[in-house]
């Protein structure tokens, strides 16, 4: 107890020096940043990250997309640092391409998700981040989707008959968020992991479900929180981290420690089911595992085959299970959730997809390229990607000093035209997810308007000619360049799966009840204005077969 008391004290000095220096630094000290326009900072301690980080964290990007022409804004972090929001394609270009040496994921970002996963993708840097996403690549290149299609359909008519079976007798209003969550971690489970979590069969409670679907819930109480946690990091050693974060004072702490533990018991219990699965490799592991086509089986069986150089340890491992849980349950199902709602608010637009998935599949499944090829299916799913991104931005640290071009240049507060940046090391920029694929300057006048038909016709020049830095065409939605989402064609896969077995079959509208969509930074749904229940109500009934 008196370790843990010293490391509180140490923590507390730690503060106080690192503020007077902060202060110091970015108080008295000014740089070219400063003459960037941006909106004032409310609060002096927290700068503008209490609101970026807080509730209303969507109104002010909307400020800064709508109000701001220069696509580089400057805002204010703890203790008055400069903090950049870009969605300036040139300057995008260079951070996450040309000089993505340079810039790291923030040190924010590292420190939630080695305490949410331990050393996963999402949380290491440098070469051992090569070295995971090296053996990752080919478990999600075209060729694997292709293989594992099958068990996407055998899940999804899964999920299609455990809701028939409460509609068939009458419309039924359904929690199609929970739907399509338990969905999502049984695909993953299938898919990724070779193991079931969810039959899709009761109505019962999933222990591991309900805990990964408050994830998000308590990540966005960190709020400003989340900037000091790498230096509590930095000061608190391994073996006290845990002991401290339960005996806090501080709810949201305690809440991410116990979801975080659990996550990973579960985590673990399944790799060492799938490791002496693999071991026995008889026919009823096999059975278990998906077949080795899995890719926790492909990337063990690929580790055991490493050379000590390319290799990863356990730990890591296990840090990848976790974090392929997280990452693939409520990005993909919360989106999908956010496309069926949009089906129900706009009967036309589900009519017309029903209508090219029905003539396109004659009541079998389709195989993975004329799926990923029917033309509205895809439109449907790319703009509500555009305008409804499950992560609104993205984090970047410079490592040393450096300049940051722009594409046009920007007037600077004392008037001086602006075509490049001077950044310090240790400067955060934002990448505005939401900037580039809602700005009017891109986008068009009906740039916040969800018309799938807009993917029909060519893009406007503004848009193709922009050179958005982008994994998958004009959207950053996935981000880009070497730490670009590496699931984003298991995502898409996953989306068109469930949308084209659900639509020939039932008719989605609306509720009375309010849906609020609140962002933690990946949006989830929520009924008025209770924030730490995920859900989204829908009214379902059979499709007839009348337009």
């Amino acid at each position: 107890m008196s370790l843990l008391i010293l490391c509180i004290e140490c923590l507390l000095v730690f503060g106080l020096c690192l503020g007077t220096y902060n202060l110091a630094k970015w108080r008295f000290v000014k740089t070219s940043l400063d003459n960037v326009p941006g909106p004032l900072p409310p609060s002096f301690v927290t700068g503008n990250m209490g609101q970026f980080r807080g509730p209303h964290s969507i109104e002010l990007q909307r400020d800064l997309v709508d109000n701001y022409d220069s696509h580089v804004v400057r805002l204010r972090g703890l203790l008055n640092a400069p903090v950049l929001y870009i969605y300036d394609p040139k300057a995008l270009h260079t951070i996450l391409i040309k000089d993505e040496s340079i810039w790291e994921e923030v040190p924010s970002f590292i420190a939630t998700n080695l305490a949410l996963f331990g050393p996963g993708l999402l949380s290491t840097l440098g070469e051992q981040h090569r070295k995971q996403r090296k053996m990752l690549n080919p478990v999600f290149s075209i060729n694997h989707m292709r293989t594992i299609t099958p068990i996407f359909y055998d899940t999804t008519r899964r999920l299609h008959d455990a809701i028939e079976s409460r509609v068939k007798n009458g419309p039924q209003e359904l929690d199609m968020a929970g739907w399509m969550g338990r969905t999502a971690l049984e695909l993953i489970g299938q898919t990724g992991l070779g193991y079931s979590f969810d039959r899709l069969v009761a109505d019962e409670k999933d222990a591991f479900a309900e805990s990964l679907k408050q994830m998000f819930p308590i990540i966005s109480k960190l709020k400003e929180l989340a900037l000091i946690l790498p230096h509590v990091r930095q000061i608190v050693p391994a073996c006290l981290r845990g002991p401290l974060s339960r005996v806090l004072p501080i709810s949201t702490a305690r809440d991410m420690k116990y979801t975080a533990d659990f996550v990973a018991q579960r985590s673990q219990e399944v790799f060492e089911l799938k490791k002496r699965a693999l071991q026995k490799s008889d026919e009823a592991s096999a059975e278990q595992v998906g077949h080795g086509k899995d890719i926790m089986s492909i990337l063990i069986k690929a580790n055991t085959s490493a050379s000590e150089k390319d290799s990863l340890t356990e730990y890591e491992l296990v840090s990848q299970m976790s974090t392929m849980i997280m990452a693939a349950m409520d990005t993909t199902s919360n989106t999908l959730s956010r496309i069926l709602l949009l089906l129900a608010e706009h009967p036309d637009v589900q009519q017309r997809l029903r209508t090219e998935i029905i003539e396109a599949s004659q009541g079998e499944d389709l195989a993975y390229d004329a799926l990923m090829q029917l033309p509205y299916l895809d439109a449907v799913c790319r703009e509500s990607l555009r305008l409804h991104p499950p992560l609104l931005w993205s984090g970047r640290m410079s490592t040393r000093d450096t300049t940051i071009p722009v594409s046009k240049t920007i007037p600077g507060l004392d008037g001086t035209p602006i075509s490049e940046f001077a950044v310090p090391k240790g400067t955060e920029v934002i990448v505005g997810v939401l900037g580039c694929n809602t700005s009017k300057a891109f986008w068009g006048e009906d740039a916040m308007e969800w018309k799938p038909e807009r993917w029909l016709s060519p893009l406007p020049d503004s848009v193709t000619g922009a050179g958005l830095p982008a994994v998958a065409g004009n959207i950053m939605t996935f981000l880009g360049g070497k730490r670009a989402c590496i699931g984003f064609k298991f995502a898409e896969m996953e989306m068109k799966v469930v949308l084209s077995v659900l639509l020939p079959s039932f008719v989605l509208a609306p509720t009375e009840k309010e849906i609020n969509w609140i962002p933690a930074p990946v949006w989830y749904p929520v009924v008025g204005q209770d924030r730490s229940h995920p859900r989204m109500p829908l009214r379902v009934a059979m499709y007839t077969g009348a337009a």
